[in-house]
Formats: structure tokens, C-alpha cells, sequence
């Protein structure tokens, strides 16, 4: 789903050729290097083996060479986290946390107010949130999820900075690029690294972008998955880790700057019976995944999480009683325990699936190299095979 081009474009040209591009790009994960993961990950190790969760991407990348506001080049785009799949009205309950708020997750206050989530989670750039959070409103009118009569939404839109490698300034993501996002939102394989909103992304100085994962839970009440989506923009190449291992300090090239600059989203999922108070405990628990890659959650990272249950079908009719199926807290300790893993592993397959990219003013950040990495892990004796 990603168009490239050696000169500038109309946006409305990669629109039209982005919609013509079949989802389901396949690139190498963590495990194909023998990166070694602690836990059972679902079939596709995905957040879409959450049953009815569904993933979509816009990427937009144009321009070359020096940095024209407005022009480019372009290096950004969209990514839609569906709950209960692009047609669906049943809203599911959900929780959310903040590990630092120098970012943006709008909606969030309805959240933790009413404990559902009402739509999509969309992820961009920090300067599109409001034409994102705009659209997603449109679309859901446009295919009538909603009731046009006296309708009001809080759209979840969050944001991580690209503008090192993007023209963040010229706005260059618009309305048809989240309905392209939310229309082309499938199950199954989910594309990561250099897509979506996750385009120009950084993460711990190699590029960065869209990563995911997944963890089967057998608990005596039943079997359940956990999945989650990140969006890696953070963190300094000196305190990376990969299992376990100081990576980062072992692999130096191609490090330019001194700071944790940048922030992180995440999305988790699960089919798991869960109320919104035990759902943000689970937002909680992301930031001990970041901790094992070598986040500290700097000043200047905006790190925030939400999480959302697919069970209980039809929590949010406004009439009627309502039975509730919920997991005692008892029973959370392997749920709690999967989402730090996902997002562990999440993280390193954004990081392995990333290819290097060159934007403005010939900005370039390599990807971390695949042989480079398995040498450093051959030498720790952590590599798989």
C-alpha cells in the first residue's frame, strides 16, 4: 500500500493508486531473524487474531530532496484500528492510560467517563489529528453507522511526531486518505513497518513505524487472545534493547541525536470478558513491554495507551438490563502478562519490518540491519536459530 515517487504529485494521484494496491505485504518479522519471545502468539501474531478486529493503512510518500512547505516531500500517512470491523455500530467497552502526555489521543475523556469506545482508533502524524478526527465523523455519516438525526461523536485519533522526515507543516493528509484507511481495513495479515501513520516514524534511532503482535491466554475459564498495534516514533539508540540484550550500544551507525525524542501509541485488544476498569489495567501494562525495549518515557515523549474488549456484544444499548460476562481479577495475571510480551515483540517487528528512508532536506535513517542484529545476538548467545 505504499506509492513512491522520485518527483512530486498531486495527493490525489497516490490516493487513486494507493486504493489499487492489494493489502497483505509480507516482509520479515522479529522471529524470522531468531529474535527469542517469551509466550504462545496467535496464528498470525496479530491484533487481528482478536476475532472482528480489523486494520487499515493510507501511506503517502512523494518527494525528493529539500524541504517545500506544502510540497513536500511527503513521508506520513493513516492507520484504523477497527474493533468490530468497518460495518459494525456495537461499540465495546475500553480503558486508556497515559505514561507521559506530551502527545494527543483524542476521545479519551468519553472513555474513561462512559468506559466504551465508540468507533475506530485512528493513528497519524501530530498536525493531521484534527483533519483525521474530522473525517472519521464524515465517514461514519457517509455509511450510516450512526443516526444522522441529532448525531454527535468523540472520535479516538492519536499521533506521534514524523516531521524529521516529513513535511509535517504542509498537511498533506486529508479526508479521502482516512475513509482510503478505514474502507481498506481487513482482517488477516496486518502490513507493518513503513505504513500508515507509522510512514515516517523513528524508533530508538533506526526507523521506526507500525508493529504488532499477539498472545493466546489459556485460562480454566477459556481461551482468549490479546493483541496489540504500535506506532513506534521514540526512544535513543543507547538504552535499545532486544532481548535483553544493550543492542544499541552495540550497533552505533547511523545514530543522530542525543535524546528520547519522539512517543509511542499503542492499541491493545482482546476477546477476553473484561469491564472498562480491568481494561485500563491493561493499558498499564504497556509501558512494561516499552521498559524491556529501553523506554524511560522521556519528557519529551508522548506515550499513551487504550485498550478495548471485543466481548459483550451489545453492553451499549441505551435500554434494557443488560448481562455481563467479566473475568474475575483473580484470573488477570496471564492477560496482564500477554499484553507486556505483545508489546515487547511488537515493537521489535515495526523495527524489523522498517526499510531505510530519506526525506526532507535528504534527512536519512536506516533500518536496522538484519544481519547486524542476529551477529549481536549469535554473541549474547540469545539468538533462536
Amino acid at each position: 500500500m505504499t506509492v513512491h515517487r522520485s518527483g512530486l504529485v498531486p495527493l490525489s494521484v497516490l490516493f487513486l493508486v494507493l486504493t489499487a494496491v492489494a493489502p497483505g505485504q509480507t516482509k520479515p518479522r522479529a522471529r524470522d531473524l531468531g529474535i527469542p519471545f517469551d509466550g504462545t502468539p496467535g496464528p498470525l501474531n496479530a491484533i487481528t487474531d482478536v476475532k472482528g478486529v480489523e486494520v487499515g493503512h493510507t501511506t503517502l510518500i512523494s518527494g525528493q530532496g529539500k524541504l517545500q512547505v506544502g510540497l513536500g516531500p511527503v513521508r506520513t500517512g493513516v492507520t484504523a484500528i477497527l474493533p468490530r470491523g468497518k460495518n459494525s455500530t456495537d461499540e465495546v467497552f475500553a480503558g486508556w492510560f497515559s505514561l507521559n502526555g506530551n502527545g494527543e489521543m483524542t476521545g479519551t475523556t468519553w472513555v474513561e467517563e462512559s468506559g466504551f469506545l465508540d468507533g475506530p482508533v485512528l493513528i497519524t502524524n501530530t498536525n493531521s489529528v484534527g483533519v483525521v478526527r474530522d473525517a472519521a465523523i464524515t465517514w461514519r455519516l457517509k455509511h450510516g453507522l450512526v443516526d444522522e438525526d441529532g448525531y454527535w461523536s468523540l472520535p479516538v485519533v492519536a499521533e506521534t511526531w514524523d516531521g524529521y522526515l516529513n513535511d509535517i507543516n504542509g498537511f498533506h493528509v486529508k479526508p479521502e486518505h482516512v475513509f482510503h484507511a478505514l474502507e481498506t481495513a481487513h482482517g488477516g495479515s496486518v502490513e507493518e513497518g513503513n505504513v500508515g501513520g507509522g510512514t515516517g516514524m523513528i524508533c530508538q534511532e533506526f526507523k521506526g513505524g507500525i508493529g504488532t503482535a499477539s498472545r493466546v491466554v489459556n485460562l480454566k475459564e477459556g481461551t482468549y487472545t490479546v493483541g496489540v498495534l504500535a506506532q513506534c516514533n521514540y526512544g535513543e539508540r543507547d538504552e535499545m534493547r532486544i532481548a535483553g540484550i544493550p543492542v544499541g550500544r552495540e550497533i552505533k551507525e547511523g545514530t543522530f541525536r542525543w535524546n528520547d525524542t519522539g512517543s509511542i501509541i499503542v492499541v491493545v485488544a482482546t476477546d477476553a470478558p473484561l469491564l472498562p476498569t480491568q481494561l485500563k489495567r491493561l493499558a498499564r501494562r504497556v509501558p512494561l513491554g516499552l521498559g524491556r525495549n529501553g523506554s524511560y518515557s522521556s519528557d519529551g515523549s508522548g506515550d499513551i495507551f487504550i485498550a478495548f474488549s471485543t466481548a459483550n456484544p451489545g453492553a451499549s444499548k441505551p435500554t434494557g438490563l443488560h448481562q455481563l460476562t467479566m473475568l474475575p481479577n483473580d484470573q488477570l495475571d496471564a492477560v496482564l502478562q500477554a499484553v507486556v510480551q505483545s508489546v515487547e515483540e511488537a515493537v521489535d517487528n515495526a523495527l524489523v519490518a522498517a526499510e531505510t528512508m530519506t526525506g526532507i532536506d535528504n534527512h536519512t535513517v536506516i533500518a536496522i540491519p538484519h544481519d547486524r542484529l542476529r551477529e549481536v545476538l549469535k554473541k549474547y548467545n540469545r539468538l533462536v536459530k
